[in-house]
């Protein structure tokens, strides 16, 4: 059995043990990295490190950290209540508001997993405070995110479009980019359908009327006030100066707490210490998984079939599929030059084809082990983590099965470009 095989079938070992012994699975994803890369890769424990997410790290700390510490002093109240007012109450509006919020800040330049931290935590208060399912409302940051992801001056986009110009293959930055838009925003329909979005179209809260935030016991004092300064400085570093939002998350939370230590002090505490395990174990050892050959083993694997068709099927899948563990972009620049070769040959469609594996590789993100799920994950207030957790992995799921047939099927198969 090649070590490729070896290191699948660990991870399919990890996942029935996780699911029916109820142990963290980042745990046991260290475990397997380590067995793995030291058994069957011959890695040494650099190796095995090499694939540790550190800068996510920082993020679900950092920005956990500084929503814990608005949770407290109750700024997310203060917040939840102003918004109500500014849809009229209409709290139906609210899971499209963060959609359509998300999705233009990564429109207009912002990193994805940047975008979701600064909007997940404020959407899924909203979610708690008024019954919203937080599925519902963390699936609506994620595809709103992904929905603006590859205009033509976005993150994803002008890597998208740099890699097709450095393979020599033709694009068209437009159809990516409602490919994308258009793609996301029928998901977020379907979503909002099935999750409890129509219900909430009956109802309509009397705060948009009545009792003004002072009232309902959310003043603006100083400790709120310098909690709502520190988000928008949160979004103009990370938007404006390109800073990490981690470092730059953590740094503000020190600065309140430093300030305002008695709001504060159980903030630490808040931070969603088993969502962290979790997902940094499994990046782990899906670092494991690249530095040994795995995944581009798998994708020559299929781009040496002889039939274009189901090649590009084929890759659309793999896309997905690791793309809910790994990098979204990372996949997708390893991916398209997989597809040059078939590509070239003038039976698939180029446009078709990169639009199909963008969409296959990033609507994915609502799974808990890519970088936007954790981010919902972590920000989630008042939930069963763990039942929320499997709620996002059979969403994630569902999307996977469902979601790269029907890109291929529509934008693959007609001969797009």
């Amino acid at each position: 059995m090649s070590a490729e095989l070896i290191s699948i079938l660990a991870l399919v070992v990890v996942f029935v043990i996780a699911t029916t012994r109820s142990i963290n699975m980042g745990a046991l994803a260290f475990a397997a990295a380590f067995a793995v890369g030291e058994l069957v890769a011959d890695l040494d424990a650099d190796g095995i490190f090499a694939g540790f997410p550190g800068d996510l790290f920082v993020v679900l700390v950092g920005v956990t950290y500084l929503f814990a510490i608005a949770r407290a002093n109750g700024t997310t109240d203060w917040l939840v209540q102003a918004s109500i007012r500014l849809v009229g109450g209409r709290i139906a509006l609210i899971p499209w508001v963060m959609f359509v919020i998300t999705g233009a800040l990564t429109a207009i330049g912002a990193v994805s997993p940047a975008a979701v931290a600064i909007v997940a935590p404020i959407a899924l208060s909203f979610a708690a405070r008024y019954g919203i399912s937080p599925l519902l409302m963390g699936a609506m940051v994620v595809h709103g995110a992904q929905g603006g992801g590859f205009s033509p001056i976005s993150i994803y986009g002008t890597i998208v479009n740099g890699i097709l110009e450095r393979e020599n293959l033709p694009g068209n930055e437009i159809a990516l980019f409602l490919a994308s838009l258009v793609a996301n925003l029928v998901i977020a329909g379907v979503v909002f359908v099935l999750f409890g979005g129509l219900r909430l179209m009956r109802h309509r809260t009397a705060e948009s009327t009545d009792d003004p935030p002072e009232e309902a016991g959310a003043r603006l004092d100083g400790p709120r006030a310098a909690t709502l300064l520190s988000l928008v400085v949160l979004v103009v570093a990370v938007l404006v100066f390109d800073l990490d939002a981690g470092l730059t998350a953590i740094t503000l939370a020190v600065l309140i707490s430093a300030v305002w230590p008695d709001t504060s002090r159980k903030a630490v505490g808040a931070i969603a210490w088993p969502t962290v395990l979790l997902i940094c174990g499994v990046l782990t050892y899906v670092g494991v998984l690249e530095e040994m050959g795995t995944i581009t083993w798998a994708g020559e694997g299929v781009g040496g079939i002889g039939v274009p068709l189901l090649a590009s099927l084929l890759l659309c899948y793999i896309g997905a599929i690791v793309s809910a563990f790994a990098s979204s972009v990372g996949i997708m620049g390893a991916l398209i030059p997989l597809a040059v070769p078939f590509l070239a040959l003038g039976e698939i469609g180029v446009v078709g084809m990169i639009a199909a594996l963008a969409v296959s590789a990033t609507v994915v993100d609502v799974s808990p082990f890519s970088t936007n799920g954790a981010l919902v994950l972590a920000a989630a207030p008042d939930v069963d983590r763990d039942r929320f957790f499997r709620q996002l992995m059979v969403y994630g799921g569902v999307v996977v099965a469902v979601v790269p047939a029907a890109a291929w099927l529509v934008l693959v198969v007609p001969g797009f470009g």
